[in-house]
């Protein structure tokens, strides 16, 4: 019989054994768990920690403003409401996402349906709309819905809405550019995001809280004036209608700075509702739409002519019977079967004669023509400010056979864009040199102003034959048998050309429909812009000619922008008024019987750091001598400049705006002494 007393101790054995193998077990199992968690699934974990503990937000940052020339806001953001749902806290999503189309007014049933799916998903966030009205913002916050809230975000606004809407293109819902300067410039406008990191408990509340403020964006200055934009839109726009036309385009240039003044597209659109309209209501006709200029592209071949010593503006040319041959089965006429003669090389441009093009094409040849065509900007993209510009379509020198090159001469089978057009004449208006076109002038950021320098490329053409074109091109306007008659103004001459060129369609040239233009620039020995005017298909009263559907939009659109930049006229001018100024009494004894003459003076040198005296200049004048110290300058009247503000010697500020008044009677004004 076994021993109670060893049974006992071998049962407590066991049990401890029992006991000791379990806690081993358990602390091996716990030992394996903690290698899992601690090692193997460490960066998983610390992972999912952070993302429930913490939360970060981005938070946008505001566009920059796009100013015009004078600094009036073209492009600006203002904060707007946007309505969110979190669809976990909602409970009838289908009832929410009727009652909320109801209070919108505009749901389609497909927007309702997706409203629907997305309330439905649960997730902590869902856009029910973005950037609405205030009126729909009162209607949906009436309607005191669980889960549903406002937030502030960033809206693009233009204020002037169709002005420069091309040109300055648009902005999407989430603050990037789609269009215009604002996708060429986005990287620069959009500025940078900001983040704030929250950390939060268990419960979800947030005990801190860390934020990186965001970067507001660049604000862009454009060489546009909105005066002088206002003025082509207004104008292109009645042209159009006038002349029943598909479109148009017009583009207003300094020849002598490249510094794009206007650019306006017919049809326009909205930038504030631009999903209201249709791709080609949108698109920049001036820099992506390609045509052939025509006749406007023969200043191209005569320039070549006399820039290579080949002929003479009195060279005379036969273009007898009013048409040639220029290949075996294509025989080219003058317009309107028109038989000019025997013509000198200038009146080619005058009479804008086909044929005598084609005679002077045929002696400059191929390899001296296409270099020409190349230094006129032809071919390739004219300016960095606009990346999708069309570069154009100019064949292969090697592919050009004498069909081609007679083609060619008088302006067809060639591509441009009226920017190019319009840069090209403004070589010639600047004596030569070729001047990259832009709409950009300046660039702020930092506080600090970053100005865009105008860039010459090269030389077309040299200073003398610049003025013998320019000379022949002001018969085009002046000369009584010149195709552009109607653009004459009174007290100005106009260097200029037309062009009326048949439309390709479907591989053949139409009878019907034409692209009506005319280029010019304006006062032509000294000017001061550049303007080109292209009307597509014109069907009104006005037939479809350029001299007598776009010179008279030319004309429409030069008078009031001369007047707006105080430029004088050049014929007959009226005669200036003298400012009287009086002699400092302190240096004339009072006791003198002699009679001193005034002192007249049209120029007051101003001391170094002051307002200049302007006053008895007429407005040109006034205007440089203005902008030379860095003023801007205001003009309103009409004559000489009579009065000013600030006045003479006053010390200069920072972005000081002269305003300068035009009189035409003789004004007495005592000298001004700082």
């Amino acid at each position: 019989m076994s021993d109670p007393a060893l049974d006992w101790r071998l049962t407590v054995k066991r049990r401890v054994v029992v006991v000791a193998a379990a806690l081993g077990v358990w602390v091996c199992g716990v030992e394996a768990r903690l290698f899992d968690l601690q090692v193997l699934r460490h960066v998983e974990l610390v992972t999912r920690a952070e993302r429930q503990q913490s939360g970060t937000r981005t938070t946008p940052a505001k566009r920059g403003d796009i100013l015009d020339r004078n600094g009036r806001v073209l492009a600006t953001s203002v904060d707007v409401d946007t309505i969110y749902a979190v669809p976990s806290e909602i409970g009838d999503p289908n009832a929410a996402a009727k009652q909320l189309c109801r209070a919108l007014g505009d749901c389609t049933a497909k927007e309702r349906d997706a409203l629907a799916d997305r309330l439905t998903r649960q997730r902590s966030f869902a856009y029910v709309r973005r950037q609405v009205s205030p009126d729909e913002v009162k209607r949906v916050a009436a309607l005191n819905l669980d889960g549903i809230g406002f937030i502030k975000e960033n809206r693009r606004f233009y204020p002037n809405k169709e002005l420069a809407s091309h040109l300055l293109g648009y902005v999407g819902v989430d603050g990037n550019g789609l269009g215009g300067l604002e996708s060429t410039y986005d990287s620069q406008i959009r500025g940078k995001a900001g983040t704030v990191l929250i950390h939060t408990d268990a419960r979800r509340h947030a005990f801190s809280r860390e934020e990186r403020p965001p970067t507001a964006g660049a604000t862009i200055e454009l060489t546009i004036d909105e005066y002088i934009q206002h003025i082509v839109e207004r104008e292109l726009h009645d042209g159009v209608v006038e002349n029943r036309a598909l479109g148009g385009t017009a583009i207003v240039m300094n020849p002598h700075t490249g510094e794009i003044l206007a650019m306006a597209n017919e049809p326009t659109f909205n930038p504030n509702s631009y999903r209201d309209f249709e791709e080609m209501d949108r698109r920049n006709r001036a820099v992506q739409d390609l045509y052939e200029p025509g006749s406007t592209f023969k200043v191209v071949t005569v320039s070549a002519a006399l820039e290579e010593k080949i002929m003479a503006p009195e060279t005379l040319i036969d273009t007898n019977p009013g048409r040639i041959q220029v290949a075996p089965n294509r025989v080219v006429t003058e317009n309107e079967n028109h038989n000019y003669g025997l013509i000198p090389l200038s009146q080619v441009i005058v009479e804008s004669s086909n044929v005598g093009a084609i005679k002077i094409g045929l002696k400059v040849g191929t390899e001296r023509l296409s270099r020409f065509v190349s230094l006129y900007g032809f071919g390739h993209q004219v300016s960095p400010d606009f990346p999708a510009e069309n570069p154009g379509i100019v064949w292969d020198p090697a592919e050009w056979t004498d069909s081609a090159l007679a083609s060619v001469s008088m302006g067809y089978q060639v591509g441009v864009t009226p920017l190019q057009m319009v840069t090209a004449v403004s070589a010639v208006a600047n004596g030569g040199q070729y001047i990259e076109p832009r709409v950009v002038r300046a660039l702020y950021r930092d506080n600090r102003r970053f100005v865009v320098q105008p860039k010459t490329l090269r030389r077309a053409i040299s200073p003398d034959t610049a003025a013998s074109m320019t000379e022949i091109m002001e018969g085009v306007v002046a000369d009584k048998h010149g195709t552009a008659t109607r653009a004459q103004m009174p007290g100005f001459t106009i260097a200029g050309k037309t062009g009326t060129a048949r439309k390709l369609i479907k591989g053949h040239y139409s009878h019907t429909e034409y692209n009506a233009s005319f280029v010019g620039f304006v006062p032509s020995r000294d000017p001061a812009i550049a303007v080109i005017v292209v009307i597509d298909s014109p069907h009104g009263p006005n037939e479809f000619f350029g001299g007598t559907v776009s010179a008279p939009i030319f004309k429409r659109i030069v008078e009031p922008t001369l007047r707006y930049l105080g430029v004088g006229p050049t014929i007959n001018p009226p005669p200036p008024v003298l400012v009287e100024r009086h002699p400092d009494s302190s240096a004339t004894p009072a006791s003198t019987n002699a009679v001193e003459p005034p002192v007249v003076s049209l120029v007051a040198n101003a001391q170094p750091g002051t307002v200049p005296d302007v006053r008895g200049m007429s407005a040109r004048e006034a205007v440089r001598t203005l902008v030379k110290v860095g003023m801007a300058v205001h003009v309103s009247g009409d004559g000489f400049v009579s009065s000013q503000d600030p006045a003479p010697g006053t010390p200069l500020d920072a972005d000081t705006v002269c305003r300068v008044v035009l009189e035409r009677r003789m004004v007495r004004s005592e000298a001004v002494h700082p």
